[in-house]
Parts: C-alpha cells; sequence; structure tokens
C-alpha cells in the first residue's frame, strides 16, 4: 500500500513539473504551397486545442523575428488557456521588415510575403484542422502594415485583424521599401483614394470584409499618429460607414487610452504619450476576435493522469480484498483448531 501511494504521488509530480507552456515553438517544414520569398513558419500549437481550432497569424516588427515575437508576447500562453493555434511567420528580408510596398504582395494571390502567408494559413486549413471561419491576424510595427496588407488583398481568408502601430494599407505602396512620406504621416489622401487602394487589392471582390482594430501612440515618431487617422479614414470608406464614431471610452483599456468605435467592425484605440512601441494588449485583441470564451479539449498528459488513478484505485482495492481473505482465513483456521 505505501508503495503504490509513493509511485502515485511520484506519477503526479512528474506529470506536474512541466514548463509553463505546454508545447513548444516548431517550424512547419511541409510544403504549404506558393511561397516566393521563402517567409518561414513557425507554429505553436497547444496540447489541448478547441474544436474546431481558430488560428492567428502573428507577425513581427523590423529587425525582429518570429522567435522574438513568441518570447515577446503572451500571445502562445493565451494559446495554451483558449486553445486556438499561432503561426509565427518570419520575414525573410535581412533588416526584418515585410513586403507592404510591392504590387505582387498588395494584390491578391499576386505572390511575395503575403502569398506565402495566405498559403501557410490554407495549408494550417487543410491539414492542421483550423477552422476557416476562425482565421485572425495581428502584429506591431512592419507587422501591423503586413497584417493591414491580408485584410486588404485576402478577405476572403482572413476574418479580422488588430493592428498596433501601424499605417494605411497601400501606405508604403511603390518601389522603395521605406517611405518618408508615408512614414511622417505626410501621405493624406481622401477617405475614397484610401479605401480604392484597399478594394484594388482583391478587384471584384463582394465579400464580407474582416473588422479591423487599430492601435497607435501620439508621441510616435517612427509612423506618425496621423497615419491612425489615415487608417480610420480608409475603414470607415471600406465598410461605407461615417468617420463619426458611434462611442467613446476613456481610459480603455488603461489610463490615457482614448478607445473609439465606429459601428461594430472598426475600432481605434489611440495612447496618449505613448512612442511607437504601444504596448500588446493580447486580452483586448483576443476580445476583438471572440477568442476569449473558447474551452481547450483534454490535454494528453490529463488522461495519463485519470488513467493512473484509475489504475492505482483499483490496485489498493485488490490489495484490501487479498488482506480480508487472509484475516478470513486465519479465523477459520482457528475455528478448526478449537473444534
Amino acid at each position: 500500500m505505501v508503495a503504490l501511494t509513493s509511485l502515485f504521488t511520484s506519477l503526479l509530480i512528474s506529470v506536474g513539473a512541466v514548463s509553463a507552456l505546454t508545447s513548444s515553438l516548431q517550424q512547419i517544414t511541409a510544403n504549404f504551397g506558393s511561397n516566393p520569398n521563402g517567409v518561414q513558419m513557425y507554429l505553436y500549437k497547444p496540447t489541448a486545442v478547441a474544436t474546431p481550432t481558430p488560428l492567428i497569424i502573428a507577425m513581427h516588427y523590423c529587425t525582429g523575428t518570429a522567435q522574438a515575437y513568441f518570447q515577446g508576447t503572451s500571445l502562445a500562453s493565451l494559446a495554451d488557456t483558449h486553445g486556438f493555434i499561432v503561426i509565427y511567420p518570419n520575414a525573410p528580408r535581412s533588416g526584418g521588415c515585410w513586403d507592404v510596398n510591392t504590387n505582387a504582395t498588395l494584390t491578391h494571390n499576386g505572390g511575395s510575403d503575403s502569398l506565402g502567408i495566405a498559403n501557410v494559413v490554407r495549408y494550417a486549413i487543410s491539414s492542421l484542422g483550423v477552422d476557416a471561419s476562425r482565421v485572425y491576424a495581428t502584429g506591431t510595427s512592419s507587422g501591423a502594415m503586413m497584417t493591414s496588407v491580408l485584410m486588404g488583398a485576402y478577405p476572403d481568408i482572413f476574418k479580422a485583424g488588430s493592428l498596433y502601430s501601424g499605417v494605411p494599407y497601400g501606405c508604403f505602396a511603390g518601389p522603395n521599401a521605406w517611405n518618408s512620406q508615408c512614414a511622417q504621416g505626410q501621405l493624406i489622401q481622401t477617405p475614397q483614394q484610401w479605401g480604392d487602394l484597399v478594394r484594388a487589392g482583391y478587384p471584384g471582390y463582394t465579400g464580407v470584409r474582416p473588422p479591423v482594430q487599430f492601435w497607435h501612440g501620439t508621441a510616435d515618431t517612427t509612423l506618425y499618429p496621423q497615419n491612425f487617422q489615415e487608417e480610420i479614414k480608409q475603414w470607415t470608406n471600406v465598410f461605407g460607414v461615417s468617420q463619426t464614431p458611434t462611442s467613446t471610452q476613456t481610459n480603455s483599456p488603461l489610463s490615457g487610452y482614448t478607445r473609439t468605435s465606429y459601428g461594430p467592425n472598426i475600432q481605434g484605440i489611440l495612447a496618449q504619450g505613448v512612442g511607437h512601441t504601444v504596448p500588446e494588449q493580447e486580452n483586448d485583441t483576443l476580445a476583438w476576435f471572440g477568442l476569449t470564451n473558447l474551452k481547450p479539449g483534454p490535454a494528453a498528459d490529463e488522461v495519463v493522469v485519470l488513467v493512473v488513478v484509475v489504475v492505482v484505485e483499483v490496485v489498493e482495492l485488490v490489495v484490501v480484498d487479498v488482506e480480508e481473505e487472509e484475516e478470513v482465513e486465519e479465523v477459520d483456521d482457528e475455528d478448526e483448531v478449537e473444534d
């Protein structure tokens, strides 16, 4: 009995002694379709996932990497909690920036970085059990710009986006990867002009457009905050709604942050005094995606523990029965001797 109890305790301790995350970041090595620029893809799939399984594409900033974004955000930990999958693309250029300027990347199935990302999503839907109706994208700085590209060029794939410190779709369009006019908020266009750029990303598309959420700091001197205003102009035109907010919340989600909504599909959060690096509010982003109430299925290690408990209890019962039978036999023997 003591030995069995010690064994059971040891098993519980070994199962419980796991790292903070239930899984690890793994590179996708399968052929997932056309990937013109060789964008590397890294997958985080929790031990237990929700069924059907949502997917978030999470894209890093310039000079960043997929691994750095994996370590620097809490998306993987939240994936464990809510049961979604995260894919972290890795920009193929030496500077770590995404192609958000070429005609290829800005056009549906046109090529470049955006096509590689779109195709890894298609692969995830066909091979990883991802729910095609629950695919989302987020990123910061250059990653936010690529999120915007995906919202415009692939509205048939992505169902919502959350952009931290980005620019309007097509703002960087042109032969050069960097455009100071755009970065400094000097590219001012009408809502119609901005909206036409989005519609040109997928000519003839008449389906549902993905809701978008924008975050920006008022003290951003890398991508000036005027870009936030231009994003609002662009997407209110895309959705055909007024630029007058339907609701405004101050100090939401943090002190000094102002949240404005333009109907159910557009939300902007302006952070007073915050620079280019707006701290990512992943729980708020998940709420925008509708992923906060997910329940992952049972993990493999939970099943193992359940089996161990059942086996140990059965063995303990058998031992007890044997001991009771031995006691009964001893009493019977004594009765026979007395007779």
